[in-house]
């Protein structure tokens, strides 16, 4: 593909989107920026287009908008479980930008690493791009099906297409995550293990978004985004309560004792919260480890720093 001029980015007001136009400008790629809500600062280069990607009425702008693209970054998306926002924000809107598109220009699609069957892996698995999906609709969590139903529209229309497959992302004003335990008031069960945490910082999330739109992904081409350096739960305590002060209060609780009272439990688990339901508990807490080697290969990039410096430098406003 020629160079990448100018690119179209999808939920350009929501937390990633915002970083990859800044990433996008930076590189002195002009974006076309669309939002429903919030949008990102005024900046040259930059043109905003305000729509409901969940309207059809939206179809004819954006394929005005999409006029003169090179590429599309794709990141508007119900972010939680509620099936009625994620038919409507992830999955109509989805269809409704691929409706739009030339055939073909290449689309850059924000996905998670919660499509992957955490079922079907053992403690210790690799979790790699090779990994096996959850059948779709059988995943544990809402957002997880959004996701794979989102892949699918995708792969339907064809490529070039990268499934960017995003871990628990983080920056500045969201340092923590669901991945480490359970919070009980100012107390923090640590469900702990030698896991790796699938962290992905989200100006290096950017990064990599950008590079992908700029790159032939030669068809469709699934990437796992992750950074570098990823470190234990504990690890990850640790440091957030040496940058933040949270949490006060920090009990480490070994993760297959957490299993096993999940299972004792579990005649009850439709009326209990997540982490005392087996398959939500395997998703988010089983020890896994999270290769980000096939991103470097085909994107290359590195960590702008190790996690403990860039928790810093996502806190240094808070302070």
């Amino acid at each position: 593909m020629g160079e990448v001029k100018r690119v179209l980015i999808t939920g350009a007001g929501g937390f990633i989107g915002l970083a990859c136009v800044a990433a996008a400008l930076a590189r002195g790629i002009e974006v076309v920026a669309v939002v429903r809500g919030s949008a990102p600062p005024p900046a040259q280069r930059l043109t905003l287009l305000r729509c409901d990607l969940s309207d059809p009425a939206s179809v004819p702008d954006l394929s005005d908008a999409l006029r003169g693209c090179d590429a599309a970054i794709h990141a508007a998306a119900h972010v939680g479980d509620d099936a009625e926002a994620a038919r409507r924000d992830t999955l109509a809107a989805t269809r409704h930008l691929l409706e739009a598109m030339p055939e073909a220009m290449p689309l850059v699609l924000v996905s998670s690493i919660t499509v992957y069957d955490t079922d079907r892996a053992a403690p210790g698995s690799v979790i790699d791009e090779s990994a096996p999906l959850f059948a779709e609709g059988a995943a544990p969590s809402g957002y997880a099906n959004a996701k794979l139903a989102q892949e699918a529209l995708a792969r339907a229309r064809g490529g070039p297409l990268w499934l960017m497959r995003l871990g628990a992302v983080w920056g500045a004003g969201r340092t923590w995550h669901a991945l480490n335990g359970v919070d009980a008031g100012p107390l923090h069960l640590t469900l702990a293990s030698e896991g790796e945490l699938p962290l992905t910082n989200v100006t290096q999330v950017a990064q990599a978004l950008v590079a992908a739109a700029r790159s032939d992904p030669e068809g469709i081409r699934a990437l796992n985004v992750i950074d570098d350096d990823r470190p234990t739960r504990s690890r990850c305590v640790r440091a957030h309560r040496a940058a933040t002060g949270w949490p006060r209060l920090a009990l480490p609780v070994p993760w297959r004792i957490w299993l096993t009272l999940t299972r004792a439990v579990s005649p009850l688990a439709p009326r209990l919260p997540g982490l005392l339901r087996e398959p939500v508990l395997r998703a988010r807490i089983m020890p896994l480890r999270w290769p980000n080697t096939a991103l470097r290969a085909a994107l290359g990039g590195q960590d702008a720093a190790g996690y403990e410096q860039m928790l810093k430098l996502s806190t240094r406003g808070a302070e």
